[in-house]
C-alpha cells in the first residue's frame, strides 16, 4: 500500500492549486495512475462516485497530455469506473459539464507554465476540490499494480484513451450563446490570439456566434507558455503589431487551459487581470466580490459593489470565500484572481436569460463581458478601465527560485513579533519605498507604505518561482517598483 502524501515527497509531483503538478519527467504513468487512484478512493469514501460510474477527462495541447490522460484513464478502468474523454477543451468547459452532469472530472494541464511540466486538476461534481478535499486525497492509501509498470514508471501495455466526445465543448459554447443577446457583438472587429490555448475554438465559436468579425492570429502547433499574470514581452509586442494598422476594436486570448483571460484595447494594450475582473463583475451585476489580497485595490475604491472579501491567493480560497458570502444570502456572488480567472458562485439572470453558476476560473466570460459592455455603450475597451480609480499594478517573477529558499527568506519578516517584523521590513524596503505603515502575512509578505504604494512578495504555489506584485498611482511607478523588488529578490539567492 502506498500513501499519496508519501508519493508526493518521493516523486517531486506536489499538490498546488486544485491538483498535482510537476516536471513531465517525474509525472510517470505510475505517479499519475497513483494520484488518480487516490482521487477515486476519496470519491468512494464520500459516496460521490457510485460503482461503474463515469469520470470525465480532458487535456491541454502539451505533448505530454495525451500520455498522462491515458494513464489516468487506465486507473479509472482498473477501479471499475468508466472514463469519458472530452478531448482538448478548456478547463472551465470540462468543469461546467461535470457540474451539469453531476460527474467528477479530471483535467490534465500545466496551465501557463512551460511544457516541460504538466499537472492534473481534480474536480468534484460540485466543482474544484478545496483544501479539505486535497488533504483527504493526500491521506489516501492506494494499492498499485506494480507488475503493470516498467522500471521507468511507464505502463507495460500502452493504455488507450476512449474516443473523444464533443458534448462538453458544445455545452460550453451554448452556455454563452444562450446568455448573451444574439448579435450583441455584431460588427465588432476582434483579433483572437490563438497560440496553443485549448480555448481558441470555443472563443471563435462564441465570438462569431454573437456577430463579431473575428481574425484568428498566432496559431501555434507547439505549446506556448502564455502567462496572463506576468505577460511575456513577446506577447506585448505581438499585440502591438496586430493593433498597429487600427483594424481591431479589441484583442482577446487565454492561457493554455483557458481559465485565465487576456483582453487588449484597440491599441493592443493588455488589461491587467485584476482590472478585467472588476469590469466583468460590474457588467454581470455582482453584489459581492471575492478576490485575493494581491488584486488591485481599485476594487474597493470603485464603490461599485456592496461587499468585498479578500482571501489568500488561489482559487480554492476564493471559492471558500464565495461560499461564505452566499451562505449569508448575498447574490450575485462572483470572484476573480489577479490573473483574470473569473468564478461565478450563484446563478446570474439578465433580461430573462440565465447563466448557471461556475465556481471555477473561466477566461471566456471575462472577454465576453468586457467586449459586450464596450460595444453596447459605444466605448473603446480602454474607456471602461478609465472609469476606475487610478490604481495600477504590475507583477513579475523570478524563475528557478526554489520554494524552500523563498520560504526561508520571507520567514525573516514573519517572526510573530509585529514590531520586529515591521523593523525588518523597513530595513530592507524603506530605503527604496519610504516608511512602512502596514505588514500583512495573509499570503506571503504584503507591505503598505506611507505613500499608499504596495509591494507584495509571494512564492508561487505551482512552480519554483518567487513572484512580486506592486501597486501605485501610475503604471510607470508600479513597473519601477516591481523592478526594484525583483532586484532585491535576486539578491536573496546570491
Amino acid at each position: 500500500m502506498l500513501k499519496i502524501d508519501d508519493l508526493m515527497a518521493t516523486s517531486g509531483v506536489k499538490f498546488g492549486t486544485s491538483g498535482a503538478r510537476g516536471r513531465v519527467l517525474d509525472m510517470t504513468d505510475r505517479v499519475c495512475f497513483a494520484y488518480t487512484l487516490g482521487f477515486l478512493a476519496y470519491l468512494r469514501d464520500t459516496g460521490t462516485l457510485a460503482p461503474g460510474g463515469d469520470l470525465g477527462l480532458a487535456g491541454d495541447h502539451r505533448p505530454s497530455s495525451s500520455r498522462i490522460m491515458a494513464a489516468c484513464a487506465a486507473a479509472v478502468r482498473a477501479q471499475g469506473f468508466r472514463p469519458r474523454n472530452f478531448g482538448r477543451i478548456p478547463t472551465p468547459a470540462l468543469a461546467a459539464f461535470g457540474i451539469a452532469e453531476r460527474m467528477p472530472t479530471l483535467m490534465v494541464t500545466g496551465s501557463h507554465i512551460p511544457d516541460d511540466r504538466n499537472g492534473i486538476k481534480f474536480n468534484l461534481p460540485t466543482g474544484e476540490i478545496l483544501k479539505d478535499d486535497e488533504a483527504a486525497i493526500r491521506a489516501q492509501m492506494v494499492a498499485l499494480p506494480e507488475a503493470d509498470f516498467a522500471a521507468d514508471g511507464s505502463l507495460s501495455s500502452a493504455p488507450a484513451l476512449p474516443a473523444a466526445e464533443a458534448g462538453a465543448l458544445d455545452a460550453y459554447v451554448g452556455r454563452y450563446l444562450s446568455f448573451f443577446p444574439a448579435a450583441s457583438l455584431a460588427g465588432m472587429r476582434v483579433g483572437l490570439y490563438e497560440h496553443s490555448s485549448v480555448a481558441r475554438d470555443a472563443f471563435h465559436a462564441v465570438l462569431t456566434g454573437l456577430g463579431a468579425e473575428v481574425t484568428r492570429l498566432g496559431h501555434a502547433d507547439g505549446f506556448v507558455p502564455v502567462d496572463t499574470e506576468a505577460i511575456r514581452p513577446e506577447d506585448v509586442d505581438l499585440a502591438a503589431s496586430w493593433a498597429a494598422d487600427g483594424h481591431f476594436d479589441a484583442l482577446v486570448s487565454a492561457d493554455g487551459d483557458g481559465d485565465r483571460p487576456l483582453v487588449a484595447d484597440a491599441e493592443g494594450r493588455w488589461l491587467r487581470g485584476d482590472i478585467a475582473g472588476i469590469l466583468c463583475a460590474r457588467e454581470l451585476g455582482a453584489a459581492a466580490v471575492v478576490t485575493p489580497v494581491s488584486s488591485n485595490t481599485a476594487l474597493e475604491r470603485s464603490g461599485w459593489f456592496a461587499e468585498v472579501l479578500r482571501t489568500r491567493i488561489g482559487s480554492p480560497y476564493v471559492i471558500a470565500g464565495m461560499q461564505q458570502l452566499r451562505a449569508r444570502g448575498l447574490a450575485p456572488v462572483v470572484g476573480y484572481e489577479a490573473n483574470g480567472g473569473f468564478l461565478i458562485e450563484t446563478d446570474i439572470e439578465h433580461d430573462g436569460r440565465g447563466l448557471p453558476a461556475l465556481p471555477t476560473r473561466d477566461a471566456l466570460i471575462v472577454a465576453l463581458a468586457i467586449l459586450g459592455a464596450a460595444w453596447r455603450r459605444g466605448l473603446p475597451v480602454v474607456a471602461l478601465a478609465h472609469e476606475l480609480p487610478a490604481r495600477f499594478t504590475h507583477s513579475d517573477r523570478i524563475k528557478a527560485f526554489p520554494n524552500e529558499l523563498s520560504q526561508a527568506r520571507l520567514s525573516v519578516f514573519a517572526t510573530g513579533d509585529a514590531g520586529a517584523d515591521r523593523e525588518a521590513v523597513a530595513s530592507t524596503f524603506s530605503p527604496a519605498f519610504g516608511p512602512v505603515v502596514a505588514v500583512d502575512h495573509t499570503d506571503g509578505l504584503r507591505i503598505t507604505f506611507a505613500s499608499g504604494e504596495i509591494a507584495h512578495l509571494r512564492p508561487s504555489g505551482n512552480a519554483p518561482e518567487l513572484r512580486a506584485y506592486t501597486e501605485a498611482a501610475s503604471a510607470e511607478r508600479a513597473r519601477a517598483m516591481n523592478a526594484i523588488c525583483i532586484e532585491i529578490l535576486e539578491s536573496w539567492r546570491r
